[in-house]
């Protein structure tokens, strides 16, 4: 791959459409350069006015940008599915899937709409059950990518089939790690069944490093150790939004970019940098974890893909 790729290096994205979850810092990030790059852009989030006033904001710096936002709330399997069933009824495909949104680290446990522990219910699970809901659509794009975001929590995740929902010990770091660590073994899961039922489409890991995004301080808060760190030490070891999305562009545009692959930054233990190649934890390499995690997922969800 290209050393020190950068969102300069997008190809054109003319013809091209995009779901992006989430409306602030990466996902606002992507959204912009998707629309600088050509694309239609379609914004996905569950609040109304952000996802409006980070419209208006890219708007202003691309006026000619085609992007317009949906409401989709990924803790809620209705919703998720009342989002893709108006997709269906809008469009008659869909060429990239960017699976961004995430939530990290309450600090008491919290549920999702369906009962799900809310990290993993949102961060993966939503997005499982948006990617099944949406396969028609990216069957049908052309060249069609789906893009997942992991983290480098994952490296110390375990996926635990006996609380996975984190009921009986719920420590949000651990609850963290396996939802970023489950959404990688997606990513890489997807990339087999694709190639196995011929679907023809290209799976990409990616993660961001350690970005100044709001994040931590909607998780954690703003005054717990997490939140503290960021604000004294932001300025050194989180990058920009901006550079923190290079690794999803990198995976959604790039022509070199091959699916089965994880991209990250390429700095400080990847925390920061241009995009590369990333290191993957030996646990999410576990093809019959892997495949067990599925059938779970789709029992949880309700979802098949067909």
């Amino acid at each position: 791959m290209k050393r020190n790729w950068t969102s300069a290096d997008i190809p054109s994205q003319k013809g091209r459409s995009v779901v992006i979850t989430g409306t602030g810092g990466i996902g606002y990030e992507i959204a912009l350069e998707m629309t600088r790059a050509g694309a239609e852009v379609i914004m996905a989030g569950r609040n109304k006015d952000k996802g409006e006033e980070a419209i208006r904001k890219i708007k202003a710096i691309n006026p000619s940008g085609i992007i317009h936002f949906e409401k989709l709330d990924l803790a809620d399997l209705a919703s998720i599915e009342a989002f893709s069933e108006r997709m269906k009824a809008q469009r008659k495909s869909l060429d990239i899937l960017i699976n961004n949104a995430a939530v990290m680290n309450p600090p008491s446990r919290m549920l999702t709409k369906n009962g799900f522990e809310l990290q993993i219910g949102t961060n993966y699970l939503g997005h499982f059950a948006l990617t099944a809901h949406l396969l028609p659509l990216l069957k049908k794009g052309k060249n069609p990518r789906v893009v997942t975001l992991s983290s480098i929590a994952h490296l110390s995740g375990t996926i635990n089939f006996d609380d996975l929902q984190s009921e009986h010990n719920y420590k949000p770091m651990v609850a963290y790690s396996q939802s970023k660590l489950a959404c990688l073994m997606f990513a890489f899961e997807l990339q087999r069944r694709s190639d196995a039922a011929e679907w023809g489409i290209s799976s990409f890991g990616a993660h961001p490093g350690i970005s100044r995004t709001e994040l931590i301080p909607n998780g954690a808060g703003k005054n717990s150790l997490a939140g503290i760190a960021r604000r004294l030490f932001g300025p050194i070891l989180f990058q920009l939004p901006a550079h923190g999305a290079w690794p999803s562009l990198y995976a959604a545009t790039a022509k070199e970019a091959t699916g089965r692959n994880y991209y990250g930054p390429s700095k400080m233990n990847e925390m920061r940098g241009y995009p590369k190649i990333a290191k993957i934890a030996p646990q999410a390499k576990d093809v019959q974890v892997a495949s067990k995690l599925w059938e779970e997922s789709e029992k949880l969800t309700n979802v098949k893909f067909v």
